[in-house]
């Protein structure tokens, strides 16, 4: 996919996002993210590329759309969706183009992440995140693992100190056991 991007400097867009957006303070950092506890947005400008504006806006559409937490995978999944289509209203308005092959990488990185977590690890059927975000429950051999709240890290899956909820939905019968 062809790219066009108006050729700026990085500290030229920052500064265009500083005034067009007040509300919010941009500080250099080692990596592109957004604080809401804060309002502030972090970038690295260390490595030069197009993707550095690209990141630098889908965390200044997740601010615009005050994204500060998710209670689930699957929601945070659609919070990155959305924060990548607010990126792309900002960069039409800059006369900027996002490579949309850059937005659905990206995008894997997450759908990859999910999909290693929903992996039972008794019987290896892909499930749903249950109850709480950080469990799982496989409706094929009925285990109940428990993963790492951070995107950040490894998938682990621990079935050591897993609390047995006290209901569970079967969708087989529809009936709470």
């Amino acid at each position: 996919m062809a790219v066009t991007i108006l050729r700026r400097q990085p500290m030229e867009i920052i500064e265009t996002l500083s005034n067009k957006f007040p509300q919010f303070s941009y500080h250099e950092g080692h990596s592109f993210l957004w604080s809401p506890e804060t309002y502030e947005i972090f970038y690295d400008l260390r490595k030069p590329s197009p993707s550095q504006t690209w990141s630098l806006l889908h965390e200044t559409g997740h601010a615009l759309l005050e994204h500060n937490y998710y209670d689930t995978d699957l929601e945070l999944i659609k919070l990155e969706v959305a924060a990548w289509e607010k990126a792309k209203e900002i960069a039409s308005e800059l006369h900027i183009s996002i490579d949309e092959d850059h937005i659905q990488d990206c995008l894997d990185t997450y759908r990859d992440w999910l999909y290693r977590r929903s992996i039972c690890p008794k019987c290896s059927t892909k499930c749903l995140q249950q109850e709480k975000i950080e469990y799982y429950h496989c409706f094929n051999c009925h285990t109940i693992w428990k993963v790492t709240p951070s995107r950040f890290c490894r998938s682990y899956r621990s079935t050591k100190h897993t609390k047995k909820p006290s209901s569970v939905f079967y969708a087989s019968d529809g009936l709470s056991v």
